[in-house]
């Protein structure tokens, strides 16, 4: 259950009220300053759980069997079937209990790592990951890879149970994505040859159980050519070893602009065995404040991908982070990049309120900040879970995390909630 602070609460009585305990609500939520509490702050409350089948609920002042049904993302119809001792769901008293029925399924998660991962936020992440894929091999012009120091991080994901994934990029010495050095590769098979038995030689050489390639602001006309290298590069992979593709997030196939064009959904479709759409930044550094993964354009992207690609084959983006603008806005600006623990520690910070978006589905507040008023958008236990929806609302393989470096406790408390997390060794 999510539940949004109101005026004059406290952790106590909201603990008293939903018959928790307020060590609970600090564990799951992941609460730095527990007795500070914001107008709008969501927070996620763990319903009592009496058997592995069975949740049971009860029932306080104001609601309703529909907005039960409602806050805890299951159908009213699912909801009533549960309880066939109410013989009018229409009615239901405070102090009731009532069965929530459970029915979690079993999703792939995958969490994108940049190597400098601290020991302890890996350790509290694994057991929700299904892959782990550690970022980033860098190909280099003559179809080398740069080096990586990352078999600490392979061990620990193999000692829980998660399949280590070799991420493939074609960042360049710059430090950004590059056109020219992909298009030097896409285009010619010595080099191209070349770098795939180097990834083959590191799968073998570090014990890893995927390859991923994220490579990104392709050339248009390179679009055939990356087909054919992904092609290539799966029939020569060795057996067992998983091929995945981070893809833009397109709403169809000959949509503009070279971050999408070249990424052809319905052969990538065919040719990996999981699809990665990376549904976030719409909001972004460089741009104008905004919802970083607004609900309505993640949906239009998934709603358009199952046309293209075998649903069970898609992972859609989460982003595990925040951007905090000076406004009003001026293009070229940099928006700082925070976690979304610190852009609730803004907010208490400076006593705002939080708002909640309803067609984004998700938290933003304003602040001033030495006299300059800035803008925070972030992600809670709500905006987490309208976006979670998603997975079984278009039978989705999963979901990826970019990036779990910083661990976000209410967002695997919401996953946890909602889905099981597989495990594939």
């Amino acid at each position: 259950m999510i539940y949004t602070i109101q005026r004059g609460d406290t952790l106590y009585n909201i603990a008293r009220t939903y018959n928790t305990t307020i060590d609970e609500l600090v564990r799951v939520n992941g609460l730095t300053r527990p007795d500070d509490l914001a107008v709008g702050q969501n927070i996620f409350i763990p319903t009592q759980t009496s058997n592995a089948n069975i949740t049971t609920y009860t029932v306080v002042a104001g609601d309703t069997m529909y907005k039960i049904a409602s806050r805890l993302g299951i159908s009213l119809d699912a909801l009533i079937a549960a309880n066939p001792q109410i013989s009018n769901p229409d009615y239901i008293a405070v102090g009731q209990v009532i069965n929530i029925p459970s029915g979690k399924r079993s999703i792939e998660v995958n969490g994108y790592a940049i190597a400098n991962i601290s020991q302890e936020t890996l350790e509290r992440t694994l057991p929700y990951l299904t892959y782990l894929s550690i970022f980033s091999y860098q190909v280099l012009p003559t179809g080398e890879l740069t080096n990586l120091y990352e078999q600490n991080l392979i061990n620990a994901a193999r000692n829980s149970r998660v399949a280590p994934n070799m991420v493939v990029t074609n960042i360049g010495e710059s430090g950004g994505f590059s056109s020219d050095l992909a298009s030097t590769i896409l285009n010619n098979q010595e080099i191209q040859n070349t770098l795939i038995n180097n990834i083959i030689t590191t799968v073998n050489a570090k014990n890893y159980a995927g390859v991923d390639i994220d490579f990104e602001y392709l050339y248009p006309q390179d679009r055939e050519a990356y087909n054919n290298f992904l092609r290539n590069l799966k029939s020569r992979l060795p057996q067992g070893i998983m091929l995945s593709v981070a893809v833009a997030p397109k709403y169809r196939d000959n949509q503009e602009g070279i971050l999408y064009e070249a990424h052809d959904y319905r052969a990538i479709g065919e040719i990996a065995d999981r699809v990665i759409i990376m549904t976030y930044e719409w909001g972004y550094v460089y741009g104008e404040p905004m919802a970083i993964s607004p609900l309505s354009e993640v949906e239009a992207v998934i709603s358009y991908a199952v046309t293209r690609i075998p649903s069970r084959k898609i992972l859609m983006g989460m982003p595990n982070y925040a951007y905090d603008w000076a406004l009003p806005y001026m293009a070229g600006t940099a928006a700082r990049t925070i976690t979304n623990t610190q852009a609730l520690n803004i907010a208490l910070d400076n006593r705002v309120d939080i708002k909640f978006d309803t067609k984004a589905q998700a938290p933003y507040f304003t602040y001033m900040d030495n006299g300059t008023e800035r803008i925070v958008w972030f992600d809670d236990a709500r905006s987490i879970s309208e976006r979670l929806k998603l997975v079984d609302k278009y039978n989705l393989a999963g979901v990826s995390y970019w990036t779990i470096n910083n661990f976000y406790p209410v967002n695997w408390a919401v996953l946890n909630s909602m889905f099981d997390v597989t495990k594939i060794l």
